[in-house]
């Protein structure tokens, strides 16, 4: 062993329907998302559109589990599921505090959303999405 110590972050992804969605909604989330975020030392993605939010939080266990907190108690956000939670070493967006990204063509339509996407996706293909989401954001 060489004397490094490797931090490892938690993340956690959650998918939640939007209550009440519109651009101000959005706009205030991301404002407080940001400031709250640079913080608490949390980076991460949200894929939103109106009939979604699905959330990558990465950062020191503590901070993302207040965060998550809020979050189960924010009545902006119903049907909220866990999707994935773990560590790693390594951040995914290590210079977004809070992305703020469409859904992606490639992700799910409304009509699967409706039929239940989130319900049957695994925890691995959750967290592809948002590697593949990061490799999009580096390649930009």
């Amino acid at each position: 062993m060489n004397g490094e110590v490797k931090y490892l972050f938690k993340h956690l992804i959650y998918s939640s329907r939007p209550f009440g969605f519109d651009q101000s909604i959005l706009n205030g989330i991301m404002v407080t998302s940001v400031n709250n975020n640079k913080r608490d030392q949390i980076t991460g993605a949200l894929i939103c559109r109106s009939d979604l939010y699905l959330q990558y939080l990465e950062g020191p266990t503590e901070s993302i589990d207040e965060t998550f907190n809020k979050i189960k108690h924010d009545d902006r956000h119903v049907e909220i599921t866990v999707l994935k939670e773990g560590v790693h070493a390594k951040r995914l967006f290590p210079k977004w505090a809070m992305r703020d990204d469409p859904v992606r063509s490639w992700m799910w339509s409304r009509e699967e959303i409706d039929s239940g996407a989130l319900k049957s996706i695994s925890s691995s293909d959750a967290l592809n999405i948002f590697k593949r989401h990061s490799k999009i954001l580096l390649s930009t």
